[in-house]
């Protein structure tokens, strides 16, 4: 900043660090949205009753893709096949797993055109649904230089100043995200 103190830059720290852990949560969301070929981030938020605790996938078995089309998971521990299998028939994903007594095996359909579009639309609702978050935040931190102005803890000048920081932070976040979402609308429409 050019003539903000560091006292009164922390609000745009802070604005910046929500901006980051939004686009990085945002890319996570992005990564577990199934897009037709096999990835083991589908598998991110599945959580199986193991031993009376809820875990995660992940954490209780090696995750991997052989192919575009499968997604292969080895539990460490064989006797948790049957707990993996209840909870991904009792989630969203709408695969049906088959096992060997060893792995599960997941076959991901493809997609049809009216699903990719279905799922190009979600993708779209997402990225605005997190631009709005994103919006909140800069309005807030902006609240917060008008506060010090109107405390003359800042001058105009600065105030212009720290608007023009956040908008230029704002406009970079959301570069990002469109990007990201550009990038998932183009992987789901290829066949």
């Amino acid at each position: 900043m050019l003539f903000l103190n560091q006292d009164n830059e922390i609000y745009i720290q802070d604005m910046k660090e929500q901006l980051d852990k939004a686009v990085s949560a945002y890319a996570g969301e992005l990564a577990g949205l199934r897009a037709g070929r096999a990835n083991p981030r589908l598998l991110d938020k599945l959580m199986v009753e193991y031993y009376g605790s809820m875990t995660p996938v992940n954490q209780m078995a090696n995750i991997m893709c052989p192919d575009p089309r499968t997604i292969v998971i080895s539990p460490w521990d064989a006797s948790a096949i049957k707990d993996i299998i209840k909870a991904i028939q009792a989630s969203d994903l709408g695969l049906n797993p088959s096992e060997d007594g060893k792995v599960v095996r997941l076959s991901l359909p493809i997609l049809t055109e009216e699903r990719r579009k279905e799922l190009v639309k979600t993708v779209k609702k997402m990225c605005e649904e997190r631009k709005v978050g994103m919006r909140n935040l800069r309005r807030d931190c902006i609240d917060e230089y008008r506060k010090l102005k109107k405390d003359s803890k800042i001058t105009e000048n600065e105030l212009e100043v720290a608007e023009k920081e956040i908008q230029k932070i704002l406009d970079n976040a959301t570069d990002k995200i469109d990007a990201m979402t550009k990038d998932k609308e183009n992987e789901l429409m290829e066949v």
